[in-house]
């Protein structure tokens, strides 16, 4: 990679996310990429954005998670008016 690949670093991670195909792909390079316990806090994050998004309540999202009030009302202000990655994945998985 040249000197200049390094200044689009979100670009590039971004770009390998792209290039996986698989879920297998896809745990091997989170694994490489992230400690376990990120994988669990995005992974608890995930559910939680899918828990809102059918109605859940904080108290259950907390029981199944361990995420924090704060951070719950945080995936809440992201799925509802955010950047819309939230919305776009969670209807694509709907379709499938």
């Amino acid at each position: 990679m040249t000197l200049a690949g390094y200044k689009n670093k979100k670009d590039e991670l971004a770009r390998a996310i792209l290039a996986l195909k698989t879920t297998n792909e896809a745990e091997r390079f989170l694994r490489d990429l992230l400690t376990a316990d990120e994988i669990e806090e995005f992974g608890n994050r995930w559910l939680a954005a899918r828990m809102l998004n059918s109605g859940a309540s904080y108290a259950s999202i907390w029981g199944k998670t361990g995420l924090s009030s704060t951070t719950i009302a945080r995936i809440s202000k992201w799925l509802k008016k955010g950047r819309g990655g939230y919305r776009l994945m969670l209807s694509r998985l709907e379709k499938k």
